[in-house]
């Protein structure tokens, strides 16, 4: 009878993965990265010095496309001319002969497709 009030000493199986050694693995890592990072030198790049930049001293001359195709140009605000695309090339190249240097802004409508611009 006293064989009998015995507990099982049978095991069970463990069917959980046991994570702490790769725990452990990954904190060494860390402190290995940690420790070494500030070790590694960075190349060195020469970078351009900026030298004395001109300053635009001509105003943009801003050309707006509406919706119908027609290029507005403006200079300080106020519009000059109206074009349509095919006046427009005369236009730049009487332009580029007085003055290469003036920047020129384009806008245009968003109905108008990216060809036209």
């Amino acid at each position: 009878m006293a064989g009998s009030l015995r507990r099982s000493s049978k095991r069970r199986a463990m069917s959980d993965i046991n994570v702490v050694p790769y725990i452990d693995v990954m904190l060494v890592l860390l402190v290995i990265f940690m420790v070494t990072a500030p070790m590694v030198n960075p190349g060195v790049v020469n970078l351009p010095t900026v030298g004395g930049a001109k300053v635009q001293s001509l105003p943009p001359v801003f050309l707006t496309i509406d919706a119908n195709e027609n290029v507005i140009v403006r200079k300080d605000g106020d519009p000059v001319q109206t074009l349509n695309k095919f006046e427009l090339g005369a236009f730049a190249r009487s332009q580029a002969e007085k003055s290469a240097e003036q920047p020129v802004v384009l806008a245009a409508d968003k109905s108008i497709k990216y060809e036209v611009v």
